[in-house]
C-alpha cells in the first residue's frame, strides 16, 4: 500500500500539454502534483516538451539549481544530440510522448525519486553510441576519460590506492618519481582535493578507480 505520495512538480511548454499530463498524473495515489510556489516541496520535476531546445535546456538546469536533482523528460522527439545534451544536465528519466501514459509516467518518477534512471532501451542504445563516438574523437585523443581524469592519472590513483608509494609507482608506471607527483599534484589541484589519501577517497567514492 502506498503510503506517501512522491510531489512532483511539472513544467511544460504549453498549457494544454501541462494539463494533459497533470490530468494524468493526479488521479495516481503515488504521486502529488505541486503548483509553481510549492516548488521547494517537489522531489521530482518533469519538463514536457515537443523537441529540446535551448529554453528547455535552461529550464533543467534552472529546476536543478533550484535543488531539484530528479529531472524527467517527455519529449515528442529526441535526436542524438538532445539525448547528449539532457543527459550531461543529469535527466534522470526520458519518456517520448506516445508512449507517455499515467502507467509509465508514474513508473519513471518512481525511478527518478529513487535515484535510478529510466530510459527507453532503443533511446539507451543510441546514447551509448553517442557516448563511445565523444570518447573516441573528442576524449580519447586528449588523453582524457568522461571521469574527467586521464588514463594515466586513473593508473596512478589504483596503485597509491593499492598502497605503493610514489617510488614503486614510477616503477611500475616506467615514469619518473617526479612525474608521479606531477600527476598527483594536477588531481589533487583540479578537483580541490587535501592529499593522496583524499583523491584517492574522492575516486572511489565517485567510482572512479
Amino acid at each position: 500500500m502506498v503510503t506517501t505520495r512522491i510531489p512532483v512538480y511539472l513544467y511544460a511548454d504549453d498549457p494544454i500539454s501541462h494539463a494533459g499530463i497533470a490530468g494524468q498524473l493526479r488521479p495516481r495515489p503515488e504521486v502529488r502534483v505541486v503548483a509553481a510556489d510549492e516548488l521547494a516541496e517537489a522531489e521530482v520535476a518533469i519538463v514536457v516538451t515537443d523537441a529540446v531546445t535551448d529554453e528547455t535546456v535552461r529550464m533543467l538546469r534552472s529546476l536543478r539549481a533550484e535543488g531539484l536533482q530528479n529531472l524527467v523528460v517527455v519529449a515528442t522527439q529526441l535526436n542524438d544530440a538532445d539525448l547528449l545534451a539532457v543527459v550531461e544536465i543529469g535527466v534522470a528519466g526520458l519518456v517520448r510522448r506516445s508512449e507517455a501514459t499515467a502507467e509509465r509516467l508514474v513508473s519513471v518518477v518512481t525511478s527518478a525519486a529513487s535515484g535510478d534512471g529510466a530510459v527507453p532501451p532503443d533511446l539507451l542504445g543510441r546514447l551509448l553510441t553517442q557516448v563511445s563516438r565523444v570518447q573516441r574523437q573528442v576524449l580519447a585523443p586528449r588523453g582524457l576519460t568522461f571521469t574527467g581524469l586521464a588514463e594515466r592519472e586513473i593508473l596512478v590513483l589504483r596503485l597509491v590506492a593499492d598502497g605503493f608509494d610514489t617510488a614503486e609507482i614510477a616503477g611500475k608506471l616506467s615514469y619518473s618519481q617526479r612525474t608521479v607527483k606531477n600527476v598527483l599534484h594536477d588531481i589533487t589541484s583540479r578537483l580541490h582535493l587535501r592529499n593522496r589519501a583524499h583523491a584517492v577517497a574522492y575516486a572511489l567514492r565517485h567510482g572512479l578507480i
